[in-house]
């Protein structure tokens, strides 16, 4: 009897709350992400990984919200995504994560384009190209609020951010809310123009390598091998000398661009090269600040799941405080792990 009721507790467990030496990373392509292909694909994440006795197998996604689709059904151990995301889609389908890793925040990666037109207000009455309830529908709202327009004054289109630029480039498309590289493209085609972007709200679009809250607690040397791997790679391509080059040039053109396009994008993000400026954006009181204006967009938009009852139902567990349910933590922003990079104690 006693047995059986062991087998049944074990079964009851999820996989990821057990120690394992095998597991899987998601990312995909975005200027802030392109360090985690680099680091597979030169051996870094696996220097990284057999330091700690582990295998990491890094995998990209090309659609960026079937890759965390994926990670919240338990595919994958840990997964690339935005503040956002990883409140209204782990969080709030129940998975407990962990943001392992701040990576940078979007300042102007993330714009509005209209075709044709020069000015946000021109956007009422149109039709809006994006991907529905992702942080481009995030920022399509924040600049509506800038200029006195709801969305009730145009029309969204949800669009796969894998099919953005070809919706674009036909007649029918006139305006657009997207991220690089595919905002570079599409602001290179004729009378295309940027009529907001977050560089307006800084600090909001935030990029972070999401975990498994249960898999890090059971697998610290996960954490460790990622950090590691991260950071190692942030210090190789921060530099001038030739290797930096090399590092940067190859991030581009696997994001479909060249050093000086992918350059480009780089100057519209903040990254943060080194830890202890990661651990301090994420100590500050604004962090909280700001996880609560997005969960109150969230909940606006029905992102937190049926029978959500305010914007604070789902926790966010900041190092100055959680906002919302105490009792309901589901998106965690742990600093640890950044803290032991900037430490040297990894």
């Amino acid at each position: 009897m006693k047995r059986l009721a062991l087998l049944l507790a074990l079964t009851l467990l999820a996989p990821s709350a057990f120690a394992r030496d095998s597991f899987k990373v998601a990312w995909s392509i975005y200027v802030g992400w392109m360090p985690w292909g680099y680091a597979a694909d030169h051996g870094i994440v696996k220097k990284w990984a057999d330091k700690y006795g582990i295998d990491i197998e890094v995998v990209q996604i090309n659609d960026y919200i079937e890759s965390i689709n994926q990670y919240t059904a338990g595919a994958f151990d840990a997964c690339v995504m935005t503040n956002m995301d990883g409140l209204t889609i782990p969080a709030a389908g129940g998975v407990d994560s962990t943001a392992l890793i701040v990576g940078d925040f979007s300042n102007g990666n993330d714009g509005v384009v209209l075709k044709g037109k020069k000015n946000l207000k021109s956007i009422a009455g149109q039709k809006v190209n994006l991907v529905e309830l992702s942080v481009s529908h995030y920022l399509l709202a924040r600049g509506l609020d800038s200029v006195g327009l709801k969305e009730s004054d145009l029309t969204v289109v949800n669009t796969s951010d894998a099919d953005m630029v070809a919706a674009y480039a036909t007649p029918d498309v006139t305006a657009v809310v997207t991220w690089n590289p595919l905002l570079s493209e599409i602001l290179s085609m004729p009378d295309s123009h940027k009529v907001f972007d977050s560089s307006q709200i800084p600090g909001e679009i935030i990029d972070l390598l999401v975990i498994n809250t249960e898999t890090l607690a059971a697998n610290p040397k996960l954490g460790k091998a990622l950090t590691g791997a991260w950071y190692e790679t942030m210090a190789l391509m921060s530099g001038k000398d030739k290797a930096g080059i090399a590092a940067r040039t190859a991030m581009g053109e696997a994001s479909g661009t060249d050093l000086a396009g992918y350059e480009a994008q780089l100057a519209s993000t903040k990254m943060f090269y080194q830890a202890k400026d990661a651990v301090a954006f994420t100590n500050s009181a604004a962090l909280k600040t700001t996880m609560k204006a997005v969960a109150e967009f969230s909940f606006d938009h029905g992102l937190l799941g049926e029978g959500a009852p305010d914007a604070g139902f789902i926790g966010v567990e900041t190092p100055s405080g959680i906002y919302g349910n105490a009792d309901n933590v589901k998106l965690r922003f742990d600093p640890a792990y950044m803290q032991m990079a900037a430490d040297g104690k990894l």
